[in-house]
């Protein structure tokens, strides 16, 4: 049975530039795709787990729509669906950017606070311990 492993990027970013570069590329297709990114993003990474953290992304027309409705459950639906839908998208930034594969992804949302959460479990522990946050990621 063959098995698929990334190779090591030939630049291989590290320590808290590899952080933040998730960070950063993480926003950039929220921005793409989502029309807005958070006001915070902060990348931590641990042995073969990564964690991003999304915070005040703020709610679009019809996010505030639902809101007003007295259901902001469904805005959790909603974004938990948009991040299902970007699941791909998500893990080939992450395989990219560490050289690893990512074997599982886990998403959550909440409203009130604004935070957004991706979890990534990869195939191989990461040589980068720790978190950076991008505030004002613009």
């Amino acid at each position: 049975m063959e098995t698929h492993q990334q190779e090591e990027p030939d630049a291989a970013l590290t320590g808290g530039k590899l952080l933040a570069a998730i960070s950063n590329s993480i926003v950039a297709i929220l921005r793409e795709n989502y029309g807005r990114g958070p006001m915070q993003a902060k990348t931590y990474a641990h042995d073969d787990l990564i964690v991003v953290v999304l915070r005040g992304l703020g709610l679009t027309p019809l996010e505030k729509t639902l809101l007003e409705s007295g259901d902001p459950d469904r805005i959790v639906g909603l974004r938990h669906e948009f991040q299902r839908v970007m699941a791909d998208h998500y893990k080939q930034t992450i395989e990219e950017l560490t050289g690893r594969t990512v074997v599982a992804f886990l998403s959550k949302a909440h409203v009130g606070p604004d935070i957004t959460m991706g979890t990534f479990f990869l195939d191989r522990p990461l040589d980068v311990f720790g978190g950076v946050e991008i505030a004002d990621p613009g």
